[in-house]
């Protein structure tokens, strides 16, 4: 009798079961209404509707609800039109729009406020009617940080790319990450996307994405940047973070020489060698030229960045180089090709003879040579004047006179490479006796000043100078054949009377200026004073050309300031001894001014 028993129980429990599971006929439950959607952005104001869209009337009884966990918490009422807030979260944010009983806004939404509100209407009565708030916020600008450390592409392991991040948005945006502008997908071995998020105190989410990889040599230059997506009422948005890239270390596999500057080089220029290789980082170099006399390779000295400078480039630099690389990590030796550096260069220029002499109306031909790796081109010029005398390595001067003597250039210059010349001045000697600037000048001078007096004669050979007053005197010598004296003196009243004479010298004879100084005076102003005087630090110098029979004077062009000073002062007193003239004869009545000058003549006239 137990067993009976028990299986009877068990199947009424089976049947009580199923009938639970099945339902009985005719008392399903029925399925809630759809909800109408409600869009809103964060901070914003939300407007919910009591009905359809079109629905109409004066709803002057409607309750409104916050569904929560399957509860109606009431939270705003409207009785005879009039709204009235519930106490609760809600109780300072709802309000009737415009006044009208069927639409409630709820004005600063916020992420929390995305929830489902139920609204009842008895006047009218209408079916109730659910509304699901959706609101949305744009994230920030995303940033991102690139792996600062670097990847290496022999570690066969995804390695943390960069990391991208976007703040405060809602709801969680999506992320996409691009290399070089193509969007990375995730790929076994290769791409890894990691993401997670915050949810910060306001409600917004804070996304952070790491993009995990393994690179390549050719993604040393790759472009990485992320991309959010998101959406808010108007549409879908999306915000691009910078670009970044990651340093990408690989071994090298060639080395090779690098010479700055390219192109030719010359004797004087600044030069650098460096190594370089397609590896990266860059590993220890060293540089080694070729021994011209034994051909071996021998270590160069370079700075702490193994570069080899030149400074400056000579054409002993010239040779063979050749750059060796060592990888510290890899213990790998790699060189490079031999590469030449030619260092062009003139040198040696000499001009023959070396110290040439002739007589006036004599012939003299002058040859100049110099060394080279490069094809030569020769220029003869004249030092003082800068002139072009002729082309080619000999410079013919025939009937010579006495002005040919001097410095005369050749320049032996390389015509492919630019500014390569070398210049050898010569000194060319006419034989002839002392040929003074001035024969005679006159310089104005005031007593008791000190005044310079200059002196210059040429001549071959170089003649001296000597004066006939005591003085300090200095001599210098702008060539080979021209000599230039400087004397400082005292103008006392003998030196006004007697003047100063210089005289040159040398074996074949002599000649002499002679000076004359005149006292500055109030008589001697004149309109050319100030281009004709000499005053207490000036210098009477001689720079016209004169040969022994000539008689040429020229006034010097001494400073002016002492004549400038004299000259205002002497203005003043005129100008002063006229005003107090015409005011005397103006008090004295003999000037009619204005209308009473011009009465008083009246009454004359009239008279």
């Amino acid at each position: 009798m137990g067993l009976p028993r028990l299986v009877c129980a068990f199947l009424f429990a089976a049947c009580c079961c199923c009938r639970r599971a099945t339902g009985v006929p005719g008392e399903e439950k029925q399925p809630a209404p759809t909800p109408d959607l409600v869009e809103a952005e964060v901070g914003r104001t939300a407007l919910l509707k009591c009905g359809p869209s079109h629905s109409s009337g004066n709803f002057s009884h409607v309750d409104w609800f916050l569904i929560h966990k399957e509860r109606q918490i009431p939270i705003f009422r409207v009785r005879q039109g009039q709204g009235q807030n519930e106490p609760g979260e809600y109780e300072h944010r709802l309000k009737l729009h415009e006044g009208s009983g069927d639409t409630l806004a709820l004005s600063q939404v916020t992420p929390h406020d995305e929830r489902m509100f139920l609204c009842k209407s008895k006047r009218p009565r209408l079916q109730d009617h659910y509304i699901k708030l959706q609101v949305y916020k744009a994230p920030e600008e995303p940033t991102i940080q690139a792996n600062a450390v670097g990847i290496h592409v022999d570690r066969q392991e995804l390695r943390e790319v960069a990391t991208c991040v976007g703040r405060n948005g809602y709801p969680i945006p999506q992320v996409i990450w691009y290399k070089n502008g193509r969007p990375l997908q995730e790929e076994e071995n290769r791409v890894h996307i990691q993401s997670s998020q915050i949810v910060e105190s306001s409600g917004l989410y804070t996304l952070q994405s790491v993009l995990n990889a393994q690179l390549v040599k050719e993604d040393k230059d790759a472009q990485f940047y992320c991309e959010l997506s998101y959406r808010l009422p108007s549409g879908n948005r999306m915000k691009e973070s910078r670009e970044v890239t990651v340093p990408v270390f690989y071994p090298a596999e060639k080395v090779w020489v690098e010479v700055e500057p390219s192109g030719l080089l010359k004797e004087g220029d600044h030069v650098k060698i460096r190594c370089l290789t397609d590896g990266n980082p860059q590993p220890h170099f060293t540089i080694n030229k070729q021994n011209s006399s034994t051909g071996e390779m021998e270590e160069e000295t370079t700075d702490e960045n193994g570069i080899l400078f030149l400074e400056p480039a000579q054409k002993q630099h010239s040779g063979l180089y050749q750059c060796q690389s060592l990888d510290l990590e890899t213990m790998t030796t790699l060189s490079s090709d031999p590469q030449e550096l030619l260092v062009n260069y003139v040198s040696d220029v000499q001009v023959n003879p070396t110290a040439p002499e002739a007589q006036e109306g004599d012939s003299l031909t002058l040859t100049c040579e110099a060394e080279s790796n490069q094809d030569l081109e020769f220029k003869w010029l004249r030092d003082k004047t800068g002139q072009l005398l002729g082309k080619g390595p000999v410079l013919q001067l025939n009937n010579l006179k006495r002005e040919a003597g001097g410095r005369y250039l050749c320049m032996a210059s390389v015509p492919n490479v630019p500014e390569l010349n070398r210049t050898q001045p010569v000194s060319v000697g006419i034989f002839g006796s002392p040929w003074m600037a001035l024969k005679e000048r006159k310089v104005w001078v005031q007593e008791n000043a000190m005044l310079n007096l200059s002196c210059e004669a040429s001549g071959h050979p170089q003649p001296t100078i000597s004066w006939n007053v005591n003085g300090s005197a200095t001599a210098w010598n702008p060539d080979p054949q021209t000599v230039v004296s400087t004397l400082n003196v005292l103008v006392t009243p003998e030196l006004l009377e007697t003047g100063a004479e210089c005289t040159a010298t040398n074996s074949l004879g002599s000649n002499s200026t002679i000076i004359i100084l005149k006292l500055v005076t109030l008589t001697t102003l004149t309109p050319d004073f100030s281009q004709t005087t000499g005053l207490s630090t000036s210098t009477a110098s001689s720079h016209t050309r004169a040969n022994s029979t000539s008689t040429e004077k020229k006034l010097p062009q001494p400073d002016s300031k002492g004549v400038v000073i004299v000259a205002v002062i002497v203005c003043i007193l005129v100008l002063a001894v006229l005003g107090a003239t015409l005011y005397f004869f103006y008090k004295k009545g003999k000037l009619p001014c204005g209308r009473s000058g011009k009465q008083e003549m009246e009454r004359n006239t009239s008279i």
